[in-house]
């Protein structure tokens, strides 16, 4: 069977539970992936194969239709004489001009979710409620082609076990994760804020690792210098990312790849999270977290890249303490040293 998620990692992660169904059914799953999904693609259980293409019409930074490369991943989709196809998309984005190129392919039977007219392109046209979690969502599409969860599992989000070593990031004792980075701008909390944050995670004890893609070297610099704090910005694949999220005991992070990582690995996640987007589709799932920020602010689901609003305030009026309290209430007091909760009360005296 193929299944299709052409978007970001954090979309990739989110469609696992439903390809876990898939793999509970068919003899090899072979994941088609955007180039940002396929690493994440490759961490999924289940995933026997990931191909990777770049889809002008799914991509968040499209170029132009190229006859020639539709042809070339029609010719290599033919190839593996597929028997099905899932096509996984978001509510926004429409799955028929995917379902066109594995018509093309000779693959016989497709099913996707989809409010348009399908013609001959689907054979199952399945509807959803709008307000799903978004792994529930594609989770909904596997059970409407008779695709079941193995017995036993939950269908929260996973990741392939095990996971490299996180010894050469990490020190032994207990930390929290800051993830300044965003993969777009109207998602971010202020980077002035995540430094206030590191710096005062670090007067109350905690050991702060920050994290980033290597594009986010000169972000995750800003937040931890002059401090004590770890700068792994650009130092991790994202199988490594995964393990350091895993150890940590709290995850900072916007609605962005990490947070739906961290959820993949069990990890408490203090979500910061703009209204953009619907938190109900999209907050860190099955895994505990505390969400901040205005939920009804007048950026509330307009997909805004770039937020609308002088001065960004859904997130910018979250402050560091408000997130360390977060903290405090997400983090095992059994799990981690008492000595941050001890200067927080001395502090509040």
């Amino acid at each position: 069977m193929l299944a299709v998620r052409l978007d970001n990692a954090g979309d990739v992660l989110l469609t696992g539970p439903a390809l876990r169904a898939a793999a509970n059914t068919f003899d090899e799953v072979v994941l088609l992936a955007g180039p940002h999904g396929v690493e994440a693609g490759r961490l999924l259980p289940g995933v026997d194969r990931v191909l990777e293409w770049r889809c002008p019409w799914i991509d968040p930074d499209p170029g132009p239709v190229d006859a020639h490369d539709v042809d070339r991943l029609v010719d290599e989709l033919g190839a593996l004489e597929l028997d099905a196809a899932l096509v996984f998309t978001s509510f926004h984005q429409s799955a028929l001009p995917t379902a066109l190129a594995l018509r093309l392919a000779g693959v016989g039977w497709v099913g996707a979710i989809s409010e348009d007219y399908p013609g001959s392109l689907l054979d199952l046209r399945h509807h959803v409620d709008d307000d799903l979690p978004e792994a529930e969502r594609a989770l909904s599409l596997a059970a409407a082609s008779g695709l079941q969860l193995p017995d036993g599992d939950d269908g929260a989000l996973r990741l392939r076990t095990p996971l490299p070593p996180r010894s050469r990031f990490v020190g032994s004792g207990p930390y929290v994760v800051l993830h300044p980075g965003t993969s777009v701008p109207a998602r971010a909390w202020p980077d002035f804020r995540f430094r206030e944050c590191c710096e005062e995670l670090l007067g109350l004890g905690w050991q702060v690792v920050v994290t980033g893609a290597p594009s986010e070297r000169g972000l995750t610099a800003g937040v931890t210098a002059g401090t004590a704090a770890c700068d792994l910005g650009g130092k991790t694949t994202l199988a490594e990312l995964a393990s350091v999220l895993a150890g940590a005991a709290a995850v900072v992070v916007a609605n962005t790849g990490p947070a739906h990582l961290a959820a993949a690995v069990g990890a408490p996640v203090v979500s910061l999270f703009a209204p953009t987007v619907p938190s109900v589709r999209w907050a860190p799932y099955k895994t505990p977290h505390i969400l901040l920020g205005d939920q009804w602010a007048a950026c509330r689901d307009s997909r805004a890249t770039r937020c609308p609003t002088p001065g960004h305030p859904c997130l910018t009026d979250v402050t560091a303490a408000d997130v360390v309290e977060a903290i405090d209430g997400l983090v095992d007091e059994t799990a981690v040293v008492p000595l941050h909760r001890r200067k927080r009360k001395e502090l509040a005296g």
